[in-house]
């Protein structure tokens, strides 16, 4: 009995990797990014690479961006203060007709120049979570199946490796290539299995009203109490209110909400339905030196100042899923944990790619002209190598285009998007197109694109990476430099020693 069951969870393994694969590594790559994508957006807006200001700016200084909200009848506004992470300020806020975002300078309250670009925090880390497929929920349904997958996959792979910790201290890189790959993938599997195990169940918790909604429905008479209660956004449940009234001093309430908490600083401040008569001032507290997304919101009246809101402790349920959220999103402000989790991400990505390459290799001498394989072959290589190169293309593209790019009917936002596209499904096609020699060539593709980036980053903006390294405030540019140099090197090598292992034949034979 116990072979039979360990077969047939080495078959489970094996197809909900092949299906789902692609799917995963691609969730697993964006949320890799999206551990620094507040730094990734300060190389990709150049005009926010600002010395952090020595004193904070009053919150009345951002009065003419809340004017403009309240002129646009916007839903909301809202400003994110400077913090260790991001040295301006933003502020939002959505109208009939789109969001709007601004950078501001902390220092003399200036609107920066608009960089044309979603960024990562805008773009890579959406993907992450929704694949951009909007339509039904689509995207968000596939992150969702390939998460309970992710589980399948942790929970089989245990059980089919029987020697599974003695296997964590087996690695040979000089034995053949179908080796060296089963040993990779069995090191980053048990290396990595917490993170694997605690990342995916988290990220199923955080959806999980989308994907279980009978949950919500037995607590709640509508989804929307719960998104205010798991939010802290219960001083919005209020009737629209009339247009015309004015807003109190930001300043002069931010001094209630501290004697409210005792001391500390706002992460972010909310005017919901500004200039309405039931508009609401709420701030939220700056708890990022802890991992619970506690929220501790007060709200007050817009247009009186009063205090309306201020929640006491939630519910254990709700601590809970805003414990797993904060763990999930990285909440936190810890440099040293959060490096922990991009190397672990990279791990992940690794496990999923090493599983691909071992299943053609075991496959490859009987199934290589069978159109499954075929398959399978350009799937891999376009959501392996071929990811990496569209999300290299999106970071050049940044570099490249002028500040008011148009073209297509598009801006220039979403050219850069376009760009990353139009890469990503190159990709896929070369995989089907050059199976002999997909890996050298998109390897060295890599290579070169990371490379370009980085001293695009240079010619552009003058911060090469010594320059960068000696001004503080532009670390987070140096380190997203380094890591494109450093993985321009590492590309290098691997095309190279591809392309020496067996010259002229099949690549995935080496593989």
């Amino acid at each position: 009995m116990e072979p039979d069951f360990r077969r047939a969870m080495g078959w489970l393994h094996t197809w909900a990797g092949v299906l789902l694969g692609s799917v995963l590594f691609a969730i697993f790559w964006m949320g890799t990014l999206s551990v620094f994508d507040i730094e990734i957006d300060q190389w990709m807006k150049p005009a926010t690479r600002l010395p952090p200001a020595a004193q904070t700016l009053a919150l009345e200084r951002f009065r003419p961006s809340l004017n403009e909200a309240i002129a646009a009848r916007a839903a909301f506004w809202n400003v994110e203060p400077p913090n260790d992470r991001q040295s301006v300020a933003s502020v939002h806020y959505r109208t009939k007709t789109g969001f709007v975002s601004h950078d501001i300078d902390p220092v003399s309250g200036r609107t920066l120049p608009d960089a044309g670009t979603l960024g990562a925090s805008g773009f890579i880390f959406p993907f992450h979570y929704s694949l951009h497929l909007r339509v039904m929920n689509l995207g968000t349904w596939l992150v969702g199946l390939a998460s309970m997958a992710m589980l399948v996959l942790c929970v089989s792979g245990v059980i089919i490796h029987r020697k599974i910790f003695a296997e964590f201290f087996t690695f040979r890189p000089s034995k053949k290539p179908r080796r060296l790959l089963l040993d990779l993938h069995n090191l980053s599997g048990v290396l990595g299995l917490p993170f694997h195990i605690m990342l995916t169940f988290s990220g199923l918790v955080i959806l999980g009203a989308t994907f279980f909604p009978a949950s919500i429905n037995a607590l709640y008479p509508n989804p929307r109490g719960y998104f205010y209660e798991a939010n802290g956004l219960s001083f919005l449940n209020v009737k629209p209110g009339q247009p015309g009234a004015p807003v109190v001093s930001l300043d002069e309430t931010f001094a209630r909400a501290q004697t409210v908490w005792g001391n500390g600083r706002p992460e972010t401040v909310l005017v919901a339905t500004p200039g309405t008569t039931t508009g609401r001032i709420a701030f939220f507290r700056d708890r990022t030196q802890q991992v619970v997304m506690d929220r501790d919101v007060v709200a007050f009246s817009s247009t009186t100042g009063e205090l309306v809101s201020h929640p006491p402790a939630p519910r254990a349920i709700i601590r809970t899923q805003r414990f797993l959220s904060g763990l999930h999103l990285i909440h936190f402000h810890h440099w040293v944990l959060r490096w922990l989790y991009f190397m672990l991400g990279l791990g992940s990505c690794i496990l999923i790619a090493s599983g691909f390459l071992f299943w053609q290799a075991s496959r490859r001498t009987k199934q290589a002209n069978t159109f499954g394989f075929r398959l399978v072959e350009g799937l891999s290589a376009g959501s392996i190598t071929g990811i990496m190169l569209a999300t290299l293309a999106f970071f050049i593209s940044n570099r490249l285009l002028p500040p008011d790019a148009h073209g297509f009917g598009m801006g220039r936002a979403a050219l850069e998007i376009g760009c990353f596209y139009l890469v990503w499904v190159g990709t896929f096609l070369h995989g089907w197109l050059r199976p002999r020699r997909v890996w050298i060539e998109q390897s060295a593709a890599i290579s070169a694109f990371a490379a370009l980036a980085a001293l695009l980053n240079w010619i552009t903006t003058g911060d090469h990476p010594l320059h960068s390294l000696a001004n503080r405030y532009l670390w987070p540019v140096a380190g997203m430099d380094m890591l494109l140099l450093v993985g321009s090197a590492l590309a290098f090598l691997t095309a190279r020693k591809l392309a020496r292992k067996q010259p002229g034949k099949a690549v995935g034979k080496t593989v």
